[in-house]
């Protein structure tokens, strides 16, 4: 029998196989990685294997030589465990630069306190390099992590002790992947943030690294990139009620926080829930995105009808779904033309053949198909049962709007024809499955379970009254940082609860000599008589002079000049007001040597009296009270608006009048003058009568909230609102110059209220 010969090397022997050639390599990097941790040594044949797939060999050995390092810094296997799997996967996005950037990180801080992060670091290292696309951006994130490490570790100089940053490890570990919704300098914003806060509290500072505060949530989507809908909301309140006669409050949720499922928009008894930003997609921008989604909810709550859901599997849901979401849109498209191009560029368009029916469930692709092929008469699909329904869906819609069920009928119809085996599959083929602008259709639902569940809830349940108003978040100014803390504050606006009117009809009464006198005084400076316009284009009569000397010129052969008319005009006031009642505790206190009176009583009284003169005048003007318990529970209470009547109702809630918590007078500025800022008169005056300084009970810095007040006072003017302090306090001048600057007005005997509040108006507004 013949055999074979292996062939000779020099030295005489046979040639090595291919895998004694791959183990000797093996123990060669084995030999140059010298690290003898069991763990390492035990998964190293196989993370060597994976390197090979993504390393040139010069970049192989400088991996291998990394990890030698992290072998010998004394941390243990885990970071050289955790950087031999993750570095293959993002050497091709930081290169050399960034292995060397890293490396010298890794050093600097593997003897410290805070060494223990190397491991949870080289476990984020690919979500970052997804995140940071080059080396340069790598090390400006590695001067973030050391700046927060600076920052947040703690040396105790008698104990001579340092221990580790709380904050670091949370921070490596969030920020990887929210650095797809914030830019890098958007990231050391936040971070600073945090690094100014709660310096001395390392738990605090651990929360808002690792996100769960509400602080450092909202401070992270005041610094995330595309079209917010906040700064667009007025708009999209005007686009809803002028195109769809719809007043549904619009409510901002966030998309930042969830990595596992991405929220969609959706419509409930609330509001109409929109993601709080939009990034522009496939050239279309976010604006235009936001008057999409509302266009479609807006329809879906005029045009649909619930099911029970009870009655159809989830197969057939998900068909009705999509077949009435078509529905939707073609109506859309039917009322708003010019939304086709926006509508059909955020709609996908899967390839006819994209799906492998064999290996995945189809059933998202083919629904997909559907809706573009009833939405775009351009497609192109050449399967005979889609464009027979794509053909009975538009017949259904020809004789006029059809109805949620009709389209569950055609859906379950259509269903039933294209059903495949594969669709149990496990696997889902998703892929240009998702329409960005549709809503996740909960309100076409109804589940008979849940209904009868909430009922016997609500019969066992005691009744309690639902808390009213509606809730705001403002930002404060953070006089250290020379920075706003966005959403800082939660405002809860409330119409003031109402008492007696005739209790306000009364103090009008007892002083009714005051009024008397006030007569006089609105009487002489309320406007008499009337304007004359001249040199009118258009006008009630000829203007004699301008007339003659428009006649001259065209006689001469020169220009003549057309106003030659003149036009009466009623003179009046353009003056806007709005009174702020600083409702805090301390206007409970009795005067001294007025009897059972109360600074509250004395305020009830010159309100009053300033309301009744203002009404006289003819002016609009508004009223309004706050206090605050907390930054979570500031109140603004509605006692008279603009379009309202000084009438029984108003004198009513003003009777009322409680005392009681804080005065937090920033957020209360901040709302009163941006409904005053609405108002069309050339002078807007904000009047705040208040007896003391600003405070709360979670703040300790006593120039933390003036400092917000000022900048409050400053946004305003940049608005066109004058705003004018009237303090009781006779020690303000320490604090309230430094608010209001000039505008302010001190009345040193308290009693005399209700007399200066009324002159100080006038003399403001005359």
């Amino acid at each position: 029998m013949n055999t074979l010969s292996m062939p000779s090397w020099p030295d005489g022997g046979a040639a090595p196989s291919a895998a004694t050639a791959l183990q000797d390599e093996e123990n060669g990097w084995r030999q140059r990685l010298g690290c003898g941790f069991v763990p390492v040594q035990s998964i190293f044949a196989k993370r060597l294997s994976d390197a090979r797939v993504h390393l040139r060999d010069a970049d192989l050995a400088a991996y291998i030589d990394a990890a030698r390092v992290l072998c010998r810094l004394g941390r243990g296997p885990e970071p050289v465990l955790a950087f031999l799997e993750a570095w293959p996967q993002a050497a091709g996005r930081f290169g050399q630069d960034g292995l060397a950037a890293i490396m010298a990180w890794a050093r600097g801080i593997g003897p410290t306190p805070n060494g223990d992060v190397l491991g949870g670091f080289f476990r984020a290292l690919p979500a970052l390099a997804d995140a940071l696309d080059g080396s340069a951006r790598l090390k400006d994130y590695i001067d973030l992590l050391n700046a927060v490490a600076r920052h947040t570790t703690v040396s105790i100089h008698g104990r001579h002790a340092t221990y580790a940053s709380h904050a670091l490890p949370e921070l490596i570990r969030v920020a990887p992947p929210h650095l797809k919704h914030v830019s890098l300098a958007g990231l050391r914003t936040w971070a600073e943030h945090g690094l100014r806060h709660d310096p001395h509290n390392p738990q605090r500072q651990a929360d808002y690294f690792a996100m769960r505060s509400a602080d450092s949530r909202a401070v992270f989507q005041d610094q995330r990139r595309g079209t917010s809908l906040r700064a667009h909301e007025r708009r999209m309140d005007l686009y809803l009620r002028a195109f769809w006669n719809d007043a549904a409050p619009i409510i901002a949720y966030s998309e930042a926080f969830d990595h596992l499922r991405k929220p969609q928009p959706y419509t409930d008894d609330q509001g109409l829930h929109l993601p709080d930003l939009r990034d522009d997609r496939d050239g279309v921008s976010g604006l235009d995105q936001y008057r999409l989604i509302l266009a479609h909810l807006a329809a879906h709550r005029r045009l649909s009808e619930p099911l029970i859901a009870d009655n159809w599997s989830p197969f057939q849901r998900l068909c009705i779904e999509y077949f009435e979401d078509a529905r939707i849109d073609t109506l859309v498209l039917r009322r708003f033309p010019g939304l086709r191009k926006t509508l059909l560029s955020l709609h996908p368009y899967p390839g006819e053949h994209d799906c492998d029916s064999a290996r995945e469930s189809c059933i998202r692709h083919r629904l997909t198909m559907l809706s573009r092929a009833i939405l775009d008469p351009d497609c192109d699909y050449g399967n005979p049962l889609l464009r027979e329904f794509v053909g009975r869906f538009h017949d259904r819609l020809i004789r006029g709007d059809s109805s949620t069920q009709e389209m569950a009928a055609l859906a379950t119809e259509y269903l039933v024809l294209s059903r495949l085996p594969s669709d149990n599959l496990p696997k889902i083929h998703f892929a240009d499955s998702e329409i960005p602008y549709r809503d996740d259709n909960r309100h076409l639902w109804r589940f008979i379970d849940l209904d009868e569940d909430q009922e016997e809830a609500e019969v066992r349940a005691p009744e309690i009254p639902a808390a009213p108003g509606i809730t705001h978040h403002y930002p404060e100014w953070d006089y250290a940082a020379g920075d706003y803390l966005p959403d800082h504050v939660t405002l809860h606006e409330h119409l003031h609860p109402r008492g007696l009117a005739e209790e306000i009809t009364r103090l009008l009464e007892k002083n009714a000599v005051l009024a008397r006198r006030l007569t006089r005084i609105l009487d002489q400076i309320k406007p008499q008589g009337r304007d004359r316009l001249r040199r009118q284009e258009d006008g009630a009569e000829l203007d004699l002079d301008w007339a003659l000397r428009s006649w001259i010129d065209y006689r001469c052969r020169h220009t003549a000049d057309a106003r030659i008319n003149q036009d009466i005009r009623h003179a009046e006031r353009d003056v806007a007001v709005s009174l702020l009642l600083d409702l805090s505790a301390s206007l409970a206190d009795p005067i001294g040597g007025a009897g059972d009176r109360t600074v509250l009583s004395l305020a009830q009284e010159a309100v009053t009296l300033l309301a009744w003169a203002i009404d006289r005048l003819g002016d609009p003007f508004a009223i309004a009270g706050f206090h605050s318990n907390t930054r979570h529970e500031a109140r603004i209470w509605h006692i008279k608006g603009f379009s309202e009547a000084w009438n029984d109702d108003v004198r009513a809630r003003l009777a009322a009048l409680r005392a009681g918590y804080s005065t937090r007078m920033g957020v209360a500025l901040r709302h009163a003058g941006r409904a005053l800022s609405q108002i069309r008169k050339d002078k807007r005056l904000l009047l705040v009568l208040t007896d003391g300084q600003p405070a709360d009970v979670d703040v300790s810095d006593p120039e933390f909230l003036i400092a917000d007040a000022r900048q409050a006072v400053r946004e305003l003017e940049r608005q066109g609102v004058t705003c004018h302090c009237i303090s009781l306090d006779i020690r303000s001048d320490e604090y309230v110059q430094r608010i209001f600057g000039r505008h302010f007005s001190v009345i040193d005997r308290i009693e005399r209220l209700p007399e200066r509040l009324p002159e100080i108006f006038l003399t403001i507004t005359s």
